[in-house]
Protein backbone atom coordinates (compact mmCIF):
# COMPACT_ATOMS: atom_id res chain seq x y z
CA UNK A 1 0.00 0.00 0.00
CA UNK A 2 1.29 3.79 -0.73
CA UNK A 3 1.21 6.74 1.18
CA UNK A 4 1.52 10.18 1.49
CA UNK A 5 3.28 12.51 4.03
CA UNK A 6 3.12 16.01 4.05
CA UNK A 7 4.90 17.78 6.78
CA UNK A 8 7.13 21.16 6.51
CA UNK A 9 9.69 19.46 9.24
CA UNK A 10 11.51 17.68 6.85
CA UNK A 11 13.43 15.52 9.70
CA UNK A 12 9.92 14.70 11.42
CA UNK A 13 8.95 13.84 7.99
CA UNK A 14 11.72 11.52 6.98
CA UNK A 15 11.13 10.32 10.68
CA UNK A 16 7.86 9.60 9.72
CA UNK A 17 8.73 7.98 6.35
CA UNK A 18 11.31 5.49 7.82
CA UNK A 19 8.96 3.93 10.33
CA UNK A 20 5.89 3.60 7.71
CA UNK A 21 8.76 2.04 5.55
CA UNK A 22 9.67 -0.54 8.04
CA UNK A 23 6.32 -1.69 8.38
CA UNK A 24 5.84 -2.06 4.68
CA UNK A 25 4.22 0.83 2.83
CA UNK A 26 5.94 2.98 -0.26
CA UNK A 27 6.09 6.11 0.90
CA UNK A 28 5.87 9.10 -0.92
CA UNK A 29 6.64 12.87 1.07
CA UNK A 30 5.85 16.47 0.11
CA UNK A 31 6.79 19.36 2.10
CA UNK A 32 4.04 22.20 1.62
CA UNK A 33 0.55 21.95 0.50
CA UNK A 34 0.36 22.63 -3.11
CA UNK A 35 2.86 19.50 -3.57
CA UNK A 36 0.69 17.42 -1.23
CA UNK A 37 -2.24 18.74 -2.73
CA UNK A 38 -1.15 18.08 -6.71
CA UNK A 39 0.18 14.52 -5.77
CA UNK A 40 -2.82 13.95 -3.96
CA UNK A 41 -4.68 14.40 -7.31
CA UNK A 42 -2.07 13.02 -9.52
CA UNK A 43 -1.10 9.30 -8.26
CA UNK A 44 -3.44 6.67 -5.97
CA UNK A 45 -2.62 6.90 -2.18
CA UNK A 46 -4.26 4.37 0.40
CA UNK A 47 -3.74 7.27 3.18
CA UNK A 48 -2.35 10.74 3.82
CA UNK A 49 -0.52 11.87 6.97
CA UNK A 50 -1.11 15.49 6.07
CA UNK A 51 0.68 18.36 9.22
CA UNK A 52 -1.97 21.10 10.29
CA UNK A 53 0.24 23.90 9.69
CA UNK A 54 2.43 24.25 5.93
CA UNK A 55 4.40 27.15 5.09
CA UNK A 56 1.75 27.86 1.88
CA UNK A 57 -2.04 26.34 3.39
CA UNK A 58 -3.34 24.25 5.93
CA UNK A 59 -3.57 20.75 6.38
CA UNK A 60 -7.15 21.91 6.06
CA UNK A 61 -7.03 23.40 3.27
CA UNK A 62 -5.63 20.75 1.28
CA UNK A 63 -8.41 17.96 2.73
CA UNK A 64 -11.21 20.49 2.15
CA UNK A 65 -10.24 21.05 -1.51
CA UNK A 66 -9.72 16.80 -1.74
CA UNK A 67 -13.45 16.12 -0.38
CA UNK A 68 -14.62 19.17 -2.75
CA UNK A 69 -13.39 17.38 -5.20
CA UNK A 70 -14.82 14.10 -4.28
CA UNK A 71 -11.47 12.40 -3.36
CA UNK A 72 -11.94 9.81 -1.08
CA UNK A 73 -8.79 8.84 0.29
CA UNK A 74 -8.24 8.64 4.34
CA UNK A 75 -6.41 11.69 5.88
CA UNK A 76 -4.88 11.37 9.00
CA UNK A 77 -3.88 14.92 10.80
CA UNK A 78 -0.93 15.23 12.57
CA UNK A 79 -0.55 19.14 14.25
CA UNK A 80 1.61 20.40 17.74
CA UNK A 81 -1.98 22.41 18.06
CA UNK A 82 -3.98 19.91 19.99
CA UNK A 83 -6.61 22.18 21.13
CA UNK A 84 -10.48 20.89 20.35
CA UNK A 85 -11.61 23.62 18.12
CA UNK A 86 -8.31 22.32 15.81
CA UNK A 87 -9.48 19.31 16.25
CA UNK A 88 -13.16 19.91 15.09
CA UNK A 89 -11.93 21.90 12.25
CA UNK A 90 -9.81 19.19 10.76
CA UNK A 91 -12.54 16.75 11.23
CA UNK A 92 -15.15 19.07 9.84
CA UNK A 93 -13.36 19.36 6.66
CA UNK A 94 -13.16 15.76 5.69
CA UNK A 95 -9.99 14.48 7.90
CA UNK A 96 -10.36 11.05 8.91
CA UNK A 97 -8.35 10.80 12.03
CA UNK A 98 -6.24 13.59 14.42
CA UNK A 99 -3.15 12.99 15.80
CA UNK A 100 -1.10 15.68 18.00
CA UNK A 101 2.73 15.99 18.09
CA UNK A 102 4.22 14.83 19.61
CA UNK A 103 3.21 10.65 19.57
CA UNK A 104 4.43 7.59 20.38
CA UNK A 105 5.37 5.57 17.65
CA UNK A 106 3.23 2.88 18.06
CA UNK A 107 -0.11 5.08 17.81
CA UNK A 108 1.57 6.47 14.75
CA UNK A 109 1.16 2.92 13.25
CA UNK A 110 -1.68 2.35 14.33
CA UNK A 111 -3.95 5.14 13.43
CA UNK A 112 -2.10 4.17 9.97
CA UNK A 113 -3.27 0.86 10.15
CA UNK A 114 -6.67 2.07 10.99
CA UNK A 115 -6.89 4.74 8.35
CA UNK A 116 -5.55 2.45 5.48
CA UNK A 117 -8.77 0.10 6.69
CA UNK A 118 -10.66 2.69 5.54
CA UNK A 119 -9.10 2.72 2.08
CA UNK A 120 -9.82 -0.76 1.92
CA UNK A 121 -13.52 -0.84 2.79
CA UNK A 122 -13.73 0.83 -0.76
CA UNK A 123 -10.77 -0.82 -2.40
CA UNK A 124 -9.80 -4.37 -3.20
CA UNK A 125 -8.09 -5.59 0.50
CA UNK A 126 -8.32 -9.41 -0.75
CA UNK A 127 -6.20 -10.26 -3.36
CA UNK A 128 -6.00 -14.10 -4.73
CA UNK A 129 -4.13 -15.47 -7.51
CA UNK A 130 -4.23 -18.99 -8.13
CA UNK A 131 -3.53 -20.73 -4.52
CA UNK A 132 -1.69 -17.76 -2.97
CA UNK A 133 -4.07 -15.28 -0.91
CA UNK A 134 -3.50 -12.12 0.62
CA UNK A 135 -5.00 -10.11 3.21
CA UNK A 136 -3.60 -6.15 2.23
CA UNK A 137 -5.30 -5.38 5.97
CA UNK A 138 -4.29 -7.92 8.03
CA UNK A 139 -0.90 -8.68 5.96
CA UNK A 140 -1.20 -11.77 5.90
CA UNK A 141 -0.29 -14.25 2.95
CA UNK A 142 -1.70 -18.20 2.62
CA UNK A 143 -0.49 -20.03 -0.03
CA UNK A 144 -1.86 -23.63 -0.93
CA UNK A 145 -3.38 -23.42 2.67
CA UNK A 146 0.19 -22.71 4.28
CA UNK A 147 0.62 -19.48 6.24
CA UNK A 148 3.70 -17.64 4.99
CA UNK A 149 6.17 -15.76 7.32
CA UNK A 150 6.92 -12.66 5.37
CA UNK A 151 9.39 -9.47 5.95
CA UNK A 152 7.29 -6.86 5.08
CA UNK A 153 9.37 -5.82 1.69
CA UNK A 154 8.58 -9.54 0.27
CA UNK A 155 5.08 -8.80 1.37
CA UNK A 156 4.99 -5.74 -0.51
CA UNK A 157 6.70 -7.40 -3.27
CA UNK A 158 4.32 -10.07 -3.84
CA UNK A 159 1.58 -7.90 -3.25
CA UNK A 160 2.90 -5.82 -6.49
CA UNK A 161 2.99 -9.13 -7.98
CA UNK A 162 -0.72 -10.42 -7.22
CA UNK A 163 -1.75 -6.49 -8.50
CA UNK A 164 -0.20 -7.43 -11.52
CA UNK A 165 -1.34 -10.64 -12.26
CA UNK A 166 -0.10 -12.51 -15.88
CA UNK A 167 2.02 -9.41 -16.69
CA UNK A 168 5.83 -8.75 -16.72
CA UNK A 169 7.42 -6.71 -13.94
CA UNK A 170 10.00 -4.77 -14.41
CA UNK A 171 13.11 -4.29 -12.04
CA UNK A 172 13.09 -0.11 -12.75
CA UNK A 173 9.40 -0.75 -11.83
CA UNK A 174 10.37 -2.93 -8.61
CA UNK A 175 12.95 -0.92 -7.23
CA UNK A 176 10.31 2.64 -7.78
CA UNK A 177 7.20 1.30 -6.30
CA UNK A 178 8.41 -1.48 -3.70
CA UNK A 179 11.90 0.05 -2.57
CA UNK A 180 11.19 4.02 -3.51
CA UNK A 181 14.51 4.63 -5.00
CA UNK A 182 15.12 5.19 -8.69
CA UNK A 183 16.97 2.22 -11.37
CA UNK A 184 20.55 1.29 -10.12
CA UNK A 185 21.68 -1.07 -12.49
CA UNK A 186 24.64 -2.64 -10.51
CA UNK A 187 21.85 -3.31 -7.62
CA UNK A 188 20.73 -6.75 -7.01
CA UNK A 189 18.49 -6.09 -4.32
CA UNK A 190 15.24 -6.70 -6.17
CA UNK A 191 16.80 -10.48 -7.08
CA UNK A 192 17.84 -11.17 -3.64
CA UNK A 193 14.02 -10.82 -2.74
CA UNK A 194 12.45 -12.75 -5.58
CA UNK A 195 14.80 -15.58 -4.71
CA UNK A 196 13.77 -15.63 -1.19
CA UNK A 197 10.13 -15.58 -2.05
CA UNK A 198 10.14 -17.64 -4.47
CA UNK A 199 11.78 -20.68 -1.94
CA UNK A 200 8.85 -19.64 0.49
CA UNK A 201 6.16 -20.28 -2.08
CA UNK A 202 8.05 -23.52 -3.23
CA UNK A 203 8.30 -24.71 0.49
CA UNK A 204 4.89 -24.09 0.70
CA UNK A 205 4.25 -26.75 -2.04
CA UNK A 206 2.57 -23.36 -3.91
CA UNK A 207 1.39 -23.68 -7.52
CA UNK A 208 2.74 -20.56 -8.00
CA UNK A 209 5.41 -19.34 -9.15
CA UNK A 210 7.45 -16.04 -10.59
CA UNK A 211 8.92 -16.62 -13.86
CA UNK A 212 12.08 -14.64 -14.56
CA UNK A 213 12.02 -13.37 -18.18
CA UNK A 214 15.24 -12.61 -19.85
CA UNK A 215 15.77 -8.73 -20.38
CA UNK A 216 12.48 -7.92 -19.33
CA UNK A 217 11.93 -8.86 -15.70
CA UNK A 218 9.65 -10.78 -13.89
CA UNK A 219 6.10 -12.53 -14.32
CA UNK A 220 3.72 -14.20 -11.46
CA UNK A 221 2.16 -17.84 -13.24
CA UNK A 222 -0.69 -18.99 -10.54
CA UNK A 223 -0.66 -22.29 -11.86
CA UNK A 224 3.09 -23.61 -11.86
CA UNK A 225 3.08 -23.46 -16.05
CA UNK A 226 5.79 -21.47 -17.04
CA UNK A 227 4.85 -19.51 -20.10
CA UNK A 228 8.25 -17.91 -21.12
CA UNK A 229 11.98 -19.41 -21.25
CA UNK A 230 13.53 -18.86 -18.23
Amino acid sequence: MRLLVVDDDVLLCGFVREVLQEEGYAVDVAHDAASGRSMALTYDYDGIVMDFVLPDATGVDVVRELRRRGHPVPVLMLTARGGSDDQILGLDAGADDYLPKPFEVGVLKARVRALVRRAGASRGEALEVGDVAVDRLTRTVVAAGTRLRLTPKEFSLLEHFLLRPGRIVSRTELLEKVWDIQFDPGSNVVDVHVARLRAKLLRARSRARIETVRGAGFLLSADGALTRPL
